[in-house]
């Protein structure tokens, strides 16, 4: 089934700006509309008179307690999504992503949504009156998800919780991977995919799903059927391979005289170069990527010492982010985007833990988080190494500051291998000079590797902390400075920013081979690096 689509879209870069002029304007007025119980309306005049939008995306992110809006038009895609109350009420289509991570808002578009409705819904209801693409109810942990018409394929794949009912035709393989929930069907049903059970309603379930049911025209027959998880093993299947190689294998060389021991060098690097941008200050490259931005908090008894270096120091995590922190969003911390996202000092989208995406989900997607975050944060996007030109193509599309690149994606392509494929892809899609790239590493950085990375024009990187313990963070990021810095003296250099190709050096064939760096001792690139 086709996404709904405006019938004329303007320029992208219009939409996009009138949806964040739009979402600025609904802001304060929020609140004082729940107190009044007033209803906020988007596509009237003043006066009443009806302008139906066309093509807004990314409307009306975290709504909520109390809130009550209707709007008017056909909209993008990622509106209503990340609430926690109230009401949303669309006179007219939707997009992709409607309602997605709902926690309690109520949610109607009174004709047709596009893909991915209700997508990682927990609590509240979305109901669509005129049918909705694929992917429907896709990832739910609870909440109610309503249908009138035609759905997709793969509805209720994934769920682990909660009710779908549709009133209509289902595409293929409904509850695809489902481990929790039900899919209830009054139309045409195909036979469900392995591990989906296909069976009668029984009365009890009959009778309390239309309880919820306030429209009678909506009440489910006694003939209607159930999807259900089959049940029996649940297997976790991890079929990723890891890295072949890292970066020891290459060396770091200068003709210029070695600094001395006491020298002060600049280790320091910017994330986001636009002059728009709020740019967050790295006292060295390097994001360490952590579960919660709590675990960089130090205690108040802790040496000042070990607070400078975590206070100015940002992270990359998945919750609780510091006011320096760049925030993940990925399918896992979703649910806690709405509340987290405004205490963060930037975030990254990661594109290899959501759902695909197309250019105009995405920026319904970045127009909800630009409108949640602090204004002018820095965004990016994080994607596998294995797709590296389109990650870096995507970034530049979007105007975005950095393009992440995961290295452990499960295609076992080294860090040396990395290099070449990002040098290229940057050259040819990022030739702006504002979108920076980075490395998410599978392993902790030493100053070596980020001195490496530097070299091969990797603006920024981001690893895992090699520890838990909050002090002995502290200390391996003053550690890692510390060995940044000898390697700028070493080879006689006062900046992280004077690094460059000619430094680096392949300590043996392989990694000559695969990087396209000089020999050491044959002092060129292998002769097939030449080669047309």
């Amino acid at each position: 089934m086709g996404e709904a689509r405006p019938s004329i879209m303007a320029d992208v870069s219009e939409v996009v700006q009138r949806s964040m002029n739009i979402n600025e304007k609904l802001g304060p007025r929020l609140a004082a509309a729940a107190e009044q119980n007033a209803i906020l309306r988007i596509g009237w005049t003043n006066a009443g008179d009806p302008v139906p939008k066309n093509g807004e995306l990314g409307l009306c992110p975290a709504l909520p307690e109390g809130a009550r809006l209707r709007a008017l038009g056909v909209l993008g895609s990622w509106v209503a999504a990340f609430g926690t109350g109230g009401t949303f009420t669309l006179q007219g289509d939707a997009g992709g992503f409607l309602g997605a991570a709902n926690q309690g808002t109520t949610v109607v578009c009174e004709r047709m949504a596009g893909h991915f409705t209700a997508y990682r819904m927990a609590s509240g209801s979305v109901t669509v009156l005129d049918g909705c693409g694929d992917d429907a109810g896709a990832e739910m942990t609870g909440g109610h998800l309503f249908i009138r018409g035609a759905a997709g394929a793969r509805v209720g794949g994934g769920m682990e919780d909660g009710l779908i009912v549709v009133h209509g035709d289902v595409g293929p393989d409904p509850g695809a991977g489902m481990t929790g929930g039900r899919i209830v069907v009054n139309g045409r049903c195909p036979s469900p995919p392995p591990g989906v059970v296909l069976r009668p309603l029984e009365k009890g379930e009959l009778k309390d799903i239309n309880a919820l049911l306030e429209d009678e025209t909506m009440h489910v027959p006694s003939d209607a059927v159930c999807l259900t998880p089959q049940v029996g093993l649940q297997m976790e299947q991890n079929i990723y391979s890891v890295s072949s190689d890292d970066l020891s294998n290459i060396g770091l060389t200068s003709d210029a005289q070695q600094l001395r021991p006491y020298e002060t060098v600049d280790t320091v690097a910017l994330l986001g170069l636009a002059e728009t941008v709020q740019s967050l200050a790295l006292p060295l490259p390097l994001l360490p990527c952590l579960d919660s931005g709590e675990t960089m908090t130090p205690a108040k008894k802790a040496d000042e010492s070990v607070k400078t270096i975590l206070n100015r120091h940002p992270a990359m995590v998945a919750d609780h982010p510091r006011a320096v922190d760049v925030m993940i969003v990925e399918r896992a911390n979703l649910l806690s985007v709405g509340q987290a996202l405004p205490g963060a000092g930037g975030f990254m989208i990661d594109l290899s833990n959501l759902p695909p995406m197309d250019a105009e989900h995405l920026d319904g997607l970045l127009v909800a988080l630009r409108s949640l975050a602090v204004a002018n944060a820095p965004a990016g996007l994080v994607d596998a190494i294995g797709r590296v030109q389109a990650l870096h193509a995507r970034a530049a599309h979007h105007g975005l500051d950095i393009a992440m690149a995961r290295i452990e994606d499960g295609s076992g392509i080294s860090e040396a291998a990395a290099l070449p494929m990002t040098g290229r892809s940057k050259k040819e899609h990022l030739t702006d000079g504002t979108t920076q790239t980075g490395f998410l590493l599978g392993f902790a950085a030493s100053g070596h590797d980020l001195a490496v990375l530097m070299a091969s024009g990797v603006d920024i990187v981001s690893c895992a902390a090699p520890m838990a313990d909050t002090e002995d963070i502290a200390y391996w990021l003053h550690g890692t400075q510390e060995d940044l810095a000898a390697e700028l003296r070493r080879i006689g250099i006062n900046s992280i920013d004077m690094l460059e190709r000619k430094h680096l050096r392949a300590l043996n064939h392989e990694t000559a081979a695969v990087s396209g760096l000089r020999l050491a001792g044959y002092e060129r690139p292998l002769p097939h690096w030449f080669a047309r």
